[in-house]
């Protein structure tokens, strides 16, 4: 096992350096300056300041929530060092420009460095990736004086950043939002309206703080199509880039939450005098296709801290597991005899084995859709970078859903594995849980995001996306084949293959005749199908890598031969009930009458 609490090292070395090659992405122009030693190396430091500055406090601020104190937000200090040192490091930054004063890193070491600080403090790793996704965003959509005024000083690690959508009677029905943004002579908007669950809505860590806020422009069109995309700071921004006075911002009340207590999360209304300031972003009654930049990109992140989340409290099992002795094998009648480990028995080590195939399934998912955003934006074949889109379209959904539940139930099995203490608060594993089980919830539940799968994303283009997902895994279902003992997952994951064309075939037929409120009744058991496939590919993709390996035969490599083993004996069978099921198009969920209940 790895020697951090937060990640096993190994493990990342091993997708960053053997399954997923990131010396590859130093032959684009934009990293050719970087080499692997500086990839290392920035990973090294994120690793050392998660552990020094994010994880001691991980317990503290979920025990010391933030508290509503006379309109303003109390945060326990440990939050703000913890920034702070993260924004001195230029982690905020990381990804951006090098013009922007940006490290101008691939996007799959900026993932592993988010992962590393997910796993060491979820919420306080929060505030950070709010932040940089208002300024991904602005850089993808704002003017250059936009980009000037609010975010450089994100970068700089000065401000931090919301995304404020929802509101109370729309929920995730966002065509209901009832926000407005009213035009004032000089170019800007007068907002008006409250949206609700706003992470990091207020809060005294930063000089500002950057709301993007969807509202409505009267006149626009109904729904969806009236949205529009408003920059609204907690303070106004001179044109010196200094901060000025307060905006008409209000905080009105902290949800406490069942987990991840160590981010606020607020009620916020907008111009109760009437004087709140927005600046419009990008042309108006396009604001959600905008905030997808930001929201597409916060899905992969909330899949990713679902899986750190996962991974530490595999991690800490494991260890629990290894120490603790308890219990006998069954044959051993001597009461006399010691104690055996308890992950001495078998049951120890099914959960074990699940915890570990979704856990590193998962990640190596992750690391697969970050490389498939290196791809787009920085290959010059636009055949590549289409197929890179595409296929980031179609997994998004499947890797903040899936990972959202089944490492959730990673956590699970971790406070199982830990008996009785693991539902005490002096182990950190039932945190871990309450920590994740906001994750199915995050960004789109995930019923959305299968209804999102279903009901869009297979469709795009033909079904262009699906084929090329399906041919990506055919692609490494062929050199499995070359690998004797690998042959017959090689087979199994063919068959389940045929299975998911068979399935989106009915569906999408049905589908595509109207009938589409049946078609999508069981979406869920369509993303969980994709999911365990997804996470099988990975498991088989990783197999390839360890069984190649001159290093095979060690711990580390017999480690993942034997995970995927596991992973398709007892997980990639489930496929066959979720495809039975929705071949037959069962109507249950539908027919069932409200009074019935």
């Amino acid at each position: 096992m790895s020697t951090s609490p937060i990640i096993n090292q190994t493990n990342l070395q091993f997708l960053l350096h053997e399954v997923f090659p990131v010396e590859k992405l130093c032959a684009y122009p934009r990293f050719a300056d970087h080499e692997v030693a500086t990839f290392d190396a920035v990973i090294q430091a994120a690793h050392d300041l998660a552990l020094n500055k994010f994880l001691p406090h991980n317990r503290q601020s979920d025990n010391h929530e933030p508290e509503f104190d006379n309109g303003r937000v109390k945060t326990i200090p440990e939050v703000k060092a913890a920034l702070d040192a993260y924004a001195e490091a230029g982690f905020p930054a990381a990804f951006a420009d090098s013009e922007d004063g940006g490290m101008q890193l691939p996007f799959s070491i900026s993932l592993a460095c988010d992962a590393l600080f997910a796993s060491a403090n979820v919420s306080t790793m929060g505030y950070a990736m709010l932040a940089r996704g208002v300024a991904n965003l602005l850089k993808a959509h704002g003017t250059p004086a936009q980009q000037q005024k609010f975010m450089q000083p994100i970068l700089q690690g000065r401000f931090l950043g919301t995304m404020c959508l929802s509101e109370t009677q729309a929920g995730s029905s966002l065509g209901d939002i009832r926000t407005t943004a009213i035009p004032n002579a000089e170019g800007s908007y007068r907002i008006s309206g409250s949206k609700m669950w706003i992470s990091g809505g207020e809060h005294e860590l930063s000089e500002n703080i950057i709301h993007m806020v969807l509202a409505k422009i009267p006149g626009g069109p109904a729904g969806v199509k009236g949205i529009s995309l408003f920059i609204v700071p907690k303070f106004l921004v001179n044109e010196d880039g200094s901060v000025g006075a307060r905006n008409d911002v209000q905080l009105a009340g902290v949800n406490h939450k069942l987990g991840q207590r160590g981010i606020v999360n607020t009620f916020l209304k907008f111009g109760e005098q009437e004087n709140c300031i927005g600046y419009l972003v990008g042309p108006m009654h396009q604001g959600l296709s905008q905030m997808f930049h930001m929201m597409n990109e916060a899905r992969i992140g909330v899949g990713v801290g679902a899986i750190m989340l996962g991974t530490a409290g595999y991690l800490h099992s494991l260890e629990y597991a290894k120490e603790r002795k308890q219990g006998r094998h069954p044959e051993q009648k001597d009461p006399a005899s010691p104690p055996v480990a308890l992950i001495e028995h078998a049951d120890v080590r099914r959960m074990l084995l699940q915890q570990k195939c979704y856990t590193e399934g998962a990640l190596a998912l992750a690391f697969y859709c970050a490389q498939l955003i290196d791809v787009r934006d920085n290959d010059p074949d636009k055949n590549r970078t289409r197929e890179a889109s595409l296929l980031l379209d179609l997994i998004t959904p499947i890797l903040k859903a899936w990972s959202g539940e089944w490492c959730c139930k990673a956590n699970d099995l971790a406070i199982q594995i830990l008996g009785g203490y693991g539902y005490t608060r002096e182990y950190p594993v039932e945190q871990y849980y309450r920590d994740n089980r906001l994750n199915p919830i995050h960004e789109g539940a995930n019923g959305i995001q299968a209804l999102d799968l279903l009901g869009r994303k297979v469709l795009m283009e033909n079904g262009a996306a699906l084929q090329l997902l399906l041919q990506e895994i055919q692609g490494d279902i062929a050199q499995a084949t070359k690998i004797e003992s690998l042959q017959p997952f090689a087979d199994q994951l063919s068959e389940a293959l045929q299975q998911v064309s068979k399935t989106t075939e009915i569906l999408v037929t049905q589908l595509q005749a109207g009938n589409i409120r049946l078609s999508l009744a069981n979406a869920a058991y369509y993303l969980a199908m994709m999911g365990h496939v997804s996470i099988a590919w990975m498991c088989l993709k990783q197999a390839i890598v360890a069984a190649g390996s001159k290093e095979s035969g060690q711990d580390f490599y017999q480690g993942k031969l034997q995970a995927c083993r596991f992973f398709f004996a007892y997980e990639l069978p489930q496929i066959e009930t979720h495809a039975a099921l929705l071949q037959k198009m069962d109507d249950t969920t539908l027919s069932m009458p409200v009074g019935a209940f």
